[in-house]
């Protein structure tokens, strides 16, 4: 107990500090949440990699290598790579060039009036509350499985610790942080990886020893369950805010798609380690354990102190830096999208600043309450991707690519997706709910934008291939 500690007191130190430091450097609205659009390269790589690599990677991803084995990583892992390097490839340079801080500002700017709301409200409570709780979850999991701490007190802790460097330091700490985090969760998770995969024998033992289901591709479920998987969950890491505001916060447009693309190959190559470990942990750990709890079993079971705690203050550092990323997130559209937009459109940048702090108290509050109700890390993770994937992804492909679609249209589709998906428990439907969503917006985007036409407060442009200029709107 006394070398973890050690780590954790400070690490602790470590991260308050340059919260601190970067209090007095912080002025505006806009180096809070996106770090004054001025980080440079490996800032940006090493960012990526650690909001990445959160409580899904080292918790989840872990506990989903013990239930299906290697075919979990081409089913979340891999194809959350792929659309990621779809967005940054793709989409950065014209995203860029629209010069905005949230995804629901290029709603508000090609629409106009409340055409920001849902995905405003999708990305701060829908994605980024449940989110960062996860993120405290694990935290709390690290404590109680190392200090002895009990679950509530952990989640406690967690929140006051994670609300404290957030509201001081805003991103260009968390990205300062991230970039030396990154070295933190890799060598962690090698370490873990190492150690876990000796004790089964090597590889040859493992492979030897674990059924051919565990080591194919297809797994245990079979190929239609990865391909309808990729299919329902990758395309969110289109809209994922946090790639968003790596992609706003780069110095130019050379940064934003050489460092975020290169972190997340790190990032693609670190996530493979996860599902190795969660396979190995199948020869040693009850089969019957929560797959939840396997990261941190195997970790106290094969690890000294020492060396142990060095694993754990990775996953630590993973954690912090995912909930602050993902606060951040929630506190951009609070403050742009809701403050800016809808209470005080002549905020000062000293007023903007105040309330992008008051923003990530609410986030990070909202967070704690929903950590205490979080009984299954993986699903609730993957039940947001799915919900607010459904809802955005084609409105925003409609607005980067076809002048045609509508406000009519996109609101429509989005507050009618979002219904239909809620309620698809209760209703009589056979196929997945990520497709049925996707259809029902499809359908819906394309079908209204066809038989209405544009608003007074629309702006006629295809954001893909031209700067947005809404008239009715104040330049950002």
């Amino acid at each position: 107990m006394g070398w973890y500690i050690v780590y954790f007191v400070l690490y602790f130190i470590f991260m308050l500090g340059i919260a601190a430091y970067y209090f007095k450097k912080i002025t505006t609205y806009e180096d809070y949440l996106i770090s004054g659009w001025n980080t440079g390269f490996w800032k940006i790589t090493g960012t990526i990699i650690s909001t990445f690599c959160g409580a899904a990677v080292f918790i989840g991803w872990v506990g989903l290598g013990f239930t299906v084995g290697l075919s979990g990583y081409w089913k979340f892992a891999f194809v959350a790579i792929v659309f990621s390097l779809i967005l940054i490839l793709g989409f950065a340079k014209p995203l860029r060039r629209q010069r905005l801080i949230t995804l629901a500002d290029l709603f508000t700017v090609r629409f106009g009036g409340k055409a920001g709301i849902v995905p405003s409200i999708l990305s701060a409570f829908i994605y980024s509350v449940p989110t960062t709780a996860l993120q405290m979850v694990g935290m709390s999991t690290v404590f109680n499985i190392t200090l002895g701490v009990s679950l509530p007190v952990g989640i406690f802790i967690s929140f006051v610790v994670i609300l404290i460097f957030t509201i001081i330091g805003g991103l260009p700490a968390t990205i300062l942080t991230d970039a030396i985090q990154s070295i933190i969760i890799i060598i962690g998770v090698v370490i873990l990886a190492i150690v876990t995969v000796s004790h089964v024998g090597g590889l040859g033992g493992l492979f030897e020893a674990s059924a051919p289901e565990y080591l194919s591709i297809a797994g245990p479920d079979g190929y239609g369950e990865i391909l309808l998987y990729a299919l329902s969950v990758g395309p969110f890491y289109l809209v994922w805010q946090s790639t968003w505001q790596r992609i706003f916060a780069a110095k130019d447009e050379k940064v934003a798609v050489g460092a975020n693309a290169l972190g997340f190959i790190i990032a693609g190559l670190i996530s493979f380690l996860p599902f190795i470990i969660g396979l190995a942990a199948r020869q040693f750990v009850p089969l019957d354990m929560d797959p939840d709890l396997v990261f941190s079993y195997v970790t106290d079971f094969l690890l000294a102190s020492p060396l142990g705690g060095l694993v754990f203050l990775g996953l630590l550092a993973a954690l912090m830096t995912g909930a602050t990323s993902f606060i951040l997130q929630g506190s951009s559209n609070l403050t742009i999208d809701f403050y800016k937009t809808f209470i005080n459109r002549h905020a000062s940048g000293k007023r903007m600043l105040f309330f992008s702090r008051i923003s990530v108290l609410i986030i990070t509050s909202l967070a704690c309450l929903f950590a205490y109700t979080v009984e299954d890390i993986a699903t609730t993770y993957q039940w947001a991707l799915r919900l607010t994937a459904t809802v955005i992804v084609f409105p925003f492909l409609a607005v980067m690519f076809w002048k045609g679609v509508t406000k009519a249209g996109v609101l429509v589709s989005m507050i009618g997706t979002a219904t239909l998906v809620l309620a698809y428990p209760f209703l009589p439907i056979g196929m997945d709910h990520a497709l049925f969503g996707f259809l029902v917006s499809f359908i819906l985007l394309i079908g209204v934008s066809l038989v209405t036409k544009h608003a007074d407060s629309e702006t006629v442009q295809a954001a893909y291939f031209e700067k947005l200029h809404n008239p009715t709107l104040e330049d950002k």
